[in-house]
């Protein structure tokens, strides 16, 4: 509930999920126009794993089984609007950006505009 508020609100609300919660998300957004999905992949296994053992959040053991599951995981990229290969993270933020942009200037998300053009085009406009 909080969620649609914040939408409504005119806010972007960013989720860093897993597929099966973006499955949920889509299941609950009954209009589906304002979910915009972004599967962000690794440049590589090797680095994916190096990159999971140094934040040192996890033991190695479920790193191991995190890797074991990867390629699943990454079957789901076709699922969504937009991907991003994660090679610097400094990028990858800024093309969250530019999709976040891009979405704002579509046409069906810019309220007002039928209004706005049809007094622009009017005679004394």
């Amino acid at each position: 509930a909080s969620r649609c508020r914040t939408a409504r609100r005119g806010r972007d609300v960013l989720f860093d999920i897993d597929w099966q919660g973006t499955q949920q998300l889509r299941d609950m957004d009954t209009s589906r126009a304002d979910l915009v999905t972004v599967f962000i992949l690794p440049p590589s296994t090797r680095d994916l794993e190096k990159r999971l053992l140094t934040r040192a959040q996890d033991p190695k053991e479920v790193v191991a089984q995190r890797m074991a599951k990867a390629a699943d995981e990454m079957s789901h990229w076709i699922e969504y609007d937009y991907v991003i290969v994660n090679n610097d993270v400094a990028t990858s933020v800024e093309a969250v950006e530019h999709i976040l942009a891009a979405e704002r200037l579509k046409r069906a998300r810019q309220t007002g505009l039928i209004g706005f053009v049809r007094e622009l085009m009017a005679p004394d406009g």
